[in-house]
C-alpha cells in the first residue's frame, strides 16, 4: 500500500514540476507593454551614463541590473553600456548628448537620409542598414551615424550574450540616445527578420525624453514594426526635446495620391482671372515650406557634413533625401505636468534642461496610474 501511494506522490511531482516548466519560461521572459516598474529602472540604469549633462540626479542605483560592459567613446562621442540581471535580461543603454561639439555635432546634423541603403563611415566599414521598407520613409543623419558606430561593438556582445543563454534585451536611451535607440531598434528588428541575429530574440524599447527619429513614412513602419507593447516613446510634456528637430513638411511630403499632386493642371483649366489668383494663393503656400526647406538641408546637411568631415575624416558624405518633415514617433507615453510639478520645477528660461533632466521624469513617473 506504501509502495502504491509512493507511486502515485511520485508521478504527481512530475506533473506539478513539468507543468510549471512553461510558467518558468514565461516568467523569464520580456513582456510586452509599458511598465512603471520597468522603465523606472531603466532611468536608473540611463543616469548612471554620468558625464551627460543632465545626470545631477539623487536617483537609487538600479535594483535588478548590473553593468558589466562599457564601451570605449567612438564616432561623434557616441558610447553604450551593457547591463545584466540574473543572465536573463540584458539592456544595451545608449548615452545621451554630452557637453562636447561632437556630441551636439550629431545633433545638428539633421538633414534625412532614406531609411534603406548604406553610410560610408571609414574606409574600411560601410554601414548596410534596412530600417523601412517604405521609399519614401527617411530618418535623422547624425543619429544613423551613432547607430552604424555603435552597431559594430553592439552585434558581437548581443551574439556572446545569445549563446550564453541570454534572450531579452531591452534598448533605453534618454535624449539622443533615445533618438538612436529608435533605429537601432530597427535595424535589430531587421537583422532578426533574416536571421543574422537569432529568431527567437526577444526585443523591447524605451525611448526617454527622445527627439523625433525621422518622417511620417518612418514613424508608421517603427509602430507597425513594434506593435503589440514593445516599444515605447516616454515623453514630460514640459520638455522641448521631444519637439525636436525642427519639421516643415512641404507638398513632398504626402501619399502619391493627395490634392496637390494635379493642383497646377486643374488651375490651369480655370478662367484666366481665376487661374492667376489661385496659382498666385497656390505659390504662397507652397513656396515658403519649399526654400524652408532648402535652407534647412543646406545648414543642417552640407555644412554639418563639413564639420562632421573634420571629426571622420573618411566618412563620405551620404545623399539626402529632400524632406525634414519630422514626427513624433511610437507609443507615447506622456508624463503630464500638474500643479505640483510646476511648483516644484518652475519655468526658468536661464535652465533650459530643467524639464529633461531624470529628476522632473521621476517625479511625474511616480505620479502616473494605469501601469
Amino acid at each position: 500500500m506504501k509502495t502504491k501511494i509512493s507511486f502515485i506522490y511520485k508521478h504527481i511531482f512530475i506533473i506539478i514540476f513539468i507543468c510549471t516548466i512553461p510558467l518558468v519560461t514565461i516568467a523569464d521572459s520580456l513582456q510586452p507593454g509599458f511598465s512603471k516598474t520597468e522603465y523606472a529602472e531603466m532611468l536608473r540604469i540611463s543616469a548612471r551614463q554620468v558625464d551627460t549633462p543632465w545626470t545631477k540626479v539623487s536617483s537609487p542605483f538600479p535594483e535588478r541590473f548590473k553593468i558589466i560592459y562599457r564601451s570605449p567613446i567612438m564616432g561623434l562621442d557616441n558610447r553604450w553600456d551593457l547591463w545584466m540581471d540574473n543572465r536573463s535580461t540584458a539592456v544595451i543603454s545608449i548615452r545621451g548628448t554630452t557637453p562636447g561639439f561632437n556630441s551636439w555635432l550629431a545633433n545638428f546634423y539633421a538633414a534625412m537620409v532614406p531609411a534603406k541603403g548604406f553610410l560610408q563611415l571609414e574606409k574600411n566599414y560601410t554601414f548596410n542598414y534596412h530600417l523601412a521598407n517604405d521609399p519614401k520613409a527617411a530618418v535623422h543623419t547624425g543619429w544613423l551615424i551613432g547607430t552604424g558606430i555603435l552597431c559594430r561593438d553592439i552585434l558581437p556582445k548581443i551574439d556572446s550574450l545569445y549563446k550564453s543563454g541570454c534572450k531579452n534585451i531591452i534598448i533605453m536611451g534618454h535624449s539622443q540616445g533615445g533618438g538612436i535607440a529608435y533605429l537601432l531598434t530597427s535595424h535589430l528588428y531587421n537583422l532578426r527578420s533574416k536571421e543574422i541575429i537569432p529568431k527567437d530574440l526577444i526585443l523591447k524599447t524605451y525611448c526617454s525624453a527622445a527627439p523625433k527619429p525621422g518622417n511620417l513614412y518612418y514613424a508608421y513602419e517603427f509602430e507597425a514594426m513594434t506593435e503589440g507593447g514593445w516599444a515605447f516613446n516616454v515623453v514630460n510634456a514640459a520638455d522641448w526635446v521631444p519637439e525636436m528637430p525642427v519639421s516643415v513638411q512641404t507638398t513632398s511630403d504626402y501619399n502619391a495620391v493627395n490634392p496637390f499632386v494635379n493642383a497646377v493642371p486643374i488651375i490651369k483649366k480655370q478662367k484666366f482671372i481665376q487661374q492667376v489668383l489661385l496659382m498666385k494663393m497656390y505659390k504662397k503656400l507652397s513656396g515658403p515650406p519649399r526654400k524652408s526647406l532648402e535652407e534647412y538641408e543646406k545648414i543642417l546637411g552640407e555644412k554639418a557634413y563639413s564639420f562632421v568631415k573634420k571629426q571622420m575624416p573618411e566618412f563620405i558624405e551620404p545623399r539626402y533625401f529632400g524632406t525634414i518633415n519630422y514626427v513624433r514617433t511610437g507609443k507615447t507615453i506622456v508624463l503630464l505636468p500638474d500643479e505640483s510639478y510646476r511648483q516644484t520645477f518652475p519655468d526658468d528660461p536661464s535652465h533650459i534642461f530643467m524639464h529633461h533632466f531624470f529628476e522632473p521624469y521621476f517625479f511625474l513617473l511616480n505620479k502616473l496610474e494605469g501601469y
